[in-house]
């Protein structure tokens, strides 16, 4: 996806799989959004910024996910999402797509 931003593909990932498994009421096709957004957000991460910042981000994008469920419970599940995927587009703009 040469040219998007690797903040927009993971803030995509996560806002997008949300959406998938809540309308296709199906969790594991839910599941398949944030994984390929999530591999193709790693791979500019790391052609962009190399293999330690990728790691932190990946590692930031999968704790995200996993942070929006219970975060869900206390502010709603959009709510939610929307938070996670903003920190993580967040934290992809600054240590990544703002060097150009």
């Amino acid at each position: 996806m040469a040219g998007v931003p690797t903040s927009v593909i993971a803030a995509t990932g996560l806002v997008g799989g949300y959406a998938t498994a809540r309308w296709t009421k199906k969790r594991p096709l839910g599941g398949v959004v944030p994984a390929v957004a999530g591999a193709v957000a790693g791979k500019g991460w790391q052609e962009k910024a190399g293999n330690a910042t990728a790691a932190a981000l990946s590692g930031a994008y999968m704790a995200a996910f996993a942070g929006s469920h219970p975060l869900a419970k206390k502010i709603g599940a959009w709510p939610s999402v929307f938070a996670v995927a903003g920190g993580v587009a967040l934290a992809s703009w600054v240590a990544v797509d703002r060097r150009k």
